[in-house]
């Protein structure tokens, strides 16, 4: 296949890797960090330059770009996509990227799958890349019609180099929700959590708990503040019950109440259990 990669940072470059290391495809890119182009075709991570000439050859569009970016991207170049193409994005949010490409999609003639692959690391850019970047990882996907096998299974396909573990499809609203929750969050309370004046002195006192607390305070703070307020309302939603819970356990701390304390952390550990699977109740 000819593919294009727009965005050739740490997800688009994975994705180029694997589109053309492991399944010999034809790879164009494109990225406004000239740096960046030019690292990526002296590092054969591509095959040439991505054009408005050969977007039109381009059997999958890649979208690695900021939700904002992915939006104006495709209503700027829609009037080039082939009616036979299939474009896909990476936003780490749905619901706004989709509504808006999906109309873009529909109105051109082509087709807009919105899609967020669950890996990666703290570090940003194409030198952090890899061709095994999403092996054995969740892929999600968020198509426009939830019914039709028969496009799944052409998705599913498509995507087989980049190796997923799982891939998961789900709405938009879904998408959000959970996210908010699973990945958002995280960032949130890991950027406060490091924040702590004793974090300066933790060397010689810490170990997997820190290292599991702080991983993703290392952050791109430009494309997170946009995903979190385009994901505002179940991110506000999982902060006020975080916020809550915390409120409990000091409440029981400081009145010195070990039943309560206690009954609190082991409600936390059966919660745990539950969610992973090792309890039913």
């Amino acid at each position: 296949m000819n593919i294009a990669i727009i965005g050739l940072g740490l997800i688009g470059g994975s994705f180029a890797k694997a589109y053309k290391t492991k399944a010999g495809n034809r790879v164009f890119g494109a990225d406004k960090d000239k740096e960046t182009l030019s690292y990526a075709m002296l590092s054969e991570t591509i095959d040439g330059l991505l054009t408005d000439e050969n977007i039109s050859e381009c059997e999958l569009i890649v979208l690695a770009l900021y939700p904002e970016d992915t939006v104006k991207y495709l209503q700027e170049k829609a009037h080039l996509i082939s009616n036979n193409t299939i474009v896909i994005d990476t936003c780490g949010t749905k619901r706004e990227v989709c509504k808006k490409c999906f109309d873009i999609a529909k109105e051109h003639g082509f087709t807009f799958v919105g899609g967020h692959p669950m890996a990666g690391v703290q570090f940003s850019g194409i030198k952090y890349s890899r061709a095994d970047m999403f092996k054995g990882a969740s892929m999600i996907v968020v198509p426009e019609k939830l019914d039709d096998i028969w496009f799944m299974e052409k998705i599913k396909n498509m995507l087989s180099p980049m190796e997923f573990g799982n891939i998961t499809i789900g709405t938009a609203k879904e998408h959000d929700e959970i996210i908010a929750f699973t990945s958002q969050l995280a960032h949130v309370v890991s950027s406060a959590y490091i924040k702590s004046d004793t974090a300066k002195k933790h060397h010689g006192f810490s170990a997997g708990s820190y290292k599991d607390m702080t991983r993703v305070a290392t952050l791109n703070e430009k494309m997170w503040s946009e995903l979190f307020l385009q994901n505002s309302d179940n991110l506000m939603h999982e902060l006020d019950n975080i916020i809550n819970s915390l409120n409990e356990y000091r409440k029981a701390i400081s009145e010195g109440n070990k039943q309560k304390l206690t009954e609190l952390l082991k409600d936390g550990s059966k919660c745990k259990e539950f969610v992973d699977g090792y309890s039913d109740k």
